[in-house]
């Protein structure tokens, strides 16, 4: 199954600096700007079909290194995870909660 435009949206976040700067560009103008293939050959200067090779190997890349790496996956389950840890402290005594929320607030600034 193909992953969706935020999904790969993401992916371009955690890796677009490893395309080529034309990937890049193509990518973005594609999947963030949802721009269609001809309307950035034309901005592009360049045919449809060199767009759509450009966007292909960028999909096929990005896809590659998250099953690599899982950079991704990892920040999802960080996330998930301080979400987690957020409700437990709502639930803890207000003198616990205060240690526990300074816990889950350092976790959360490593999710971004």
């Amino acid at each position: 199954m193909k992953p969706d435009k935020l999904t790969m949206s993401l992916l371009l976040d955690c890796y677009g600096e490893l395309l080529t700067q034309k990937q890049r560009d193509c990518f973005d103008l594609y999947c963030n700007q949802d721009l269609t293939l001809a309307e950035i050959a034309e901005l592009m200067g360049t045919s449809r079909q060199g767009v759509h090779d450009a966007v292909s190997r960028a999909e096929a890349q990005l896809l590659r290194y998250e099953e690599v790496t899982h950079c991704l996956a990892m920040q999802k389950k960080t996330s998930e995870i301080a979400a987690r840890l957020e409700e437990i402290v709502r639930s803890l005594p207000e003198q616990t909660g205060a240690a526990v929320l300074t816990a889950a607030t350092a976790l959360r600034k490593l999710d971004h």
